[in-house]
C-alpha cells in the first residue's frame, strides 16, 4: 500500500507534516506504554514529535502486507506490518509498527509492539518525559 511507503519516508525524515496528510482524523494509536489508546490525529501527531526525539538509529527492516480485523470497530482492514529495530536510552529495541487503513487509504489505526520488556520501559519513560515537556500529559 502506497500510504505505508509515504508513512516509512515521512518517519524516517522526521517529518510530522508529511504524516498530518497520512492519517485519518479519528486515528487511534495503541502504544506498548499506555493501555488506552492516543485519539484523534492532534493528540497522535503529538506523541510522533516525541518519538521522532526519542528514537534514536531507527531503521525499518521490511514490510508485510496482508488484512487483520482492528481493535476500534472490529472490521477488517488492509494491514501492513513495518518492523523496525532503533535505540532508546541507549537500548536496543526491536518492534513493530501495525498501519490500518480506512477506506480513503488513511491510517486510522495504529499499533506498536516493541520488545524486550526493559526497553518498552526505557521507552515509556523517555516518551512520558517527551509528552510532559511538550505539555501534552499532566506530571506525574
Amino acid at each position: 500500500m502506497e500510504t505505508a511507503e509515504r508513512f516509512r519516508a515521512a518517519v524516517e525524515k522526521r517529518d510530522l507534516d508529511a504524516l498530518d496528510e497520512l492519517f485519518a482524523p479519528g486515528i487511534r494509536l495503541y502504544s506498548p506504554v499506555k493501555f488506552v489508546p492516543f485519539e484523534g490525529k492532534a493528540a497522535v501527531l503529538g506523541l510522533f514529535g516525541v518519538l521522532m526525539r526519542t528514537f534514536e538509529d531507527l531503521r525499518y527492516l521490511g514490510r508485510l502486507e496482508g488484512a487483520a480485523e482492528t481493535s476500534g470497530d472490529g472490521e477488517e482492514a488492509p494491514s501492513v506490518i513495518l518492523p523496525f529495530r532503533a535505540v532508546v536510552a541507549g537500548k536496543q529495541i526491536h518492534g513493530i509498527d501495525l498501519l490500518q487503513f480506512d477506506d480513503a487509504g488513511r491510517v486510522k489505526e495504529f499499533t506498536v509492539m516493541v520488545r524486550p520488556q526493559s526497553a518498552v520501559h526505557a521507552l515509556g519513560q523517555a516518551v512520558l518525559a517527551g509528552l510532559i515537556a511538550d505539555g501534552l500529559a499532566p506530571e506525574a
